[in-house]
């Protein structure tokens, strides 16, 4: 099972390790192993939360999120997307882009690479940031079966059905952050910024639970948007209805599809920032972060397969609470300079949490089930 799952990222790391080792000797080994690392405690939260997506896809799609996903996440997210960014912020062509790129400049000195895509940041944190945000924020306002920390998550359920209260929430956010944390001449670029990744998460979100309503109105109805819920898909299956789900094609699939590579994206891109506080070569960055994101995309696959969120069901609250604290903590990067050991402890710890916190709810369980089989010993008479 090891190997079916993590063969691949195996094998693509070799490879990439030695390419980092030609290219730049034992020291650009060692950064690039880093930044994988670096990559992969940023993102487990990240590949949680994609398998509550991808066990309701079918398996053709579950394969193209390995193959052509995992090219968008390597290419285009972690080598076009900063060349892209650093292009439209300085005014460049592609190839000035590159050549800038490839200089290797210090990205504290004023017209680098580095330091052209740090002056995008706001920018970069604000879209990701509010995108996050609001995934979190629906996830908080609805009414779930199951609840991990009850004393917070049924109040926040109750005044959810607020209709619209996450985008109230968010809007409210982007505006505190865009006249309070943007740096000066930057408040209109944050302002923008938030309202477009607020804009694209509803649209994406919006165009999925649609098509998933019209491929079957009746088990998807109470589904909670494109990111479902695993009580919700429990419920499916106790119906019946559970083939469907699992097997979603067409275009809800498409939808579901488009959705993890913008969720991969935006938590890409504080990885992307930080990485150059440890380099600003763009190929051994490219190869450090490809490895990491290989590794989130089949540990999303391994739990999917393994069936690991429906036996520890708290894992999706922890996944969801440490996206919600990874947004909070993007959207402050545009005014304070956080550690990305920071954001990546917060993630791994709450996730760690939600591991044991299910753990202790199965014993419970078990024992409980274990009490009621044992046959009650009789009065003496």
């Amino acid at each position: 099972m090891l190997l079916r799952n993590f063969g691949g990222s195996f094998a693509l790391t070799a490879v990439g390790l030695t390419l980092a080792l030609l290219y730049g000797g034992p020291a650009a080994l060692a950064i690039a192993a880093i930044l994988a690392i670096l990559e992969i405690s940023l993102s487990f939260d990240n590949a949680v939360v994609n398998a509550t997506v991808l066990e309701r896809m079918s398996p053709f799609w579950q394969k193209l999120f390995l193959t052509v996903g995992i090219a968008i996440a390597v290419i285009g997210m972690r080598m076009v997307f900063p060349l892209i960014v650093v292009g439209v912020t300085a005014q460049l062509s592609p190839a000035e882009a590159i050549t800038l790129a490839l200089e290797k400049g210090d990205p504290a000195t004023p017209g680098t690479y580095g330091y052209l895509l740090n002056e995008a940041h706001p920018a970069i944190a604000a879209f990701g940031g509010v995108f996050l945000l609001m995934l979190f924020l629906d996830f908080v306002f609805e009414e779930r079966e199951i609840k991990w920390l009850s004393w917070l998550e049924r109040p926040l359920a109750r005044i959810g059905k607020l209709d619209q209260l996450s985008v109230v929430v968010a809007m409210v956010a982007v505006v505190i952050v865009a006249y309070g944390f943007a740096p000066p001449g930057k408040t209109a670029t944050v302002l923008v910024s938030g309202i477009l990744g607020m804009v694209t998460y509803v649209l994406v979100n919006g165009l999925g639970e649609l098509f998933e309503a019209d491929e079957d109105a009746d088990e998807v109805q109470n589904l909670p948007g494109i990111h479902g819920g695993l009580e919700r898909i429990e419920q499916a299956a106790n119906r019946g209805g559970i083939g469907r789900l699992a097997a979603k094609t067409g275009k809800a699939a498409f939808f579901s599809f488009l959705y993890l590579e913008l969720l991969d994206a935006s938590f890409s891109f504080d990885g992307v920032i930080g990485a150059f506080a440890i380099t600003s070569d763009p190929i051994i960055m490219a190869i450090g972060l490809g490895i990491g994101a290989l590794y989130v995309r089949s540990l999303t696959v391994y739990l999917v397969r393994q069936g690991t969120l429906r036996e520890y069901v708290y894992l999706e609250h922890g996944a969801q609470w440490a996206i919600g604290a990874l947004a909070v903590l993007l959207l402050c990067t545009i005014k304070l300079e956080i550690p990305e050991v920071v954001t990546g402890l917060v993630g791994v710890g709450l996730i760690t949490s939600a591991f044991l916190s299910s753990i202790i709810r199965n014993r419970r369980s078990s024992g409980r089930d274990g009490e009621d089989a044992e046959p009650r010993e009789l009065s003496p008479v």
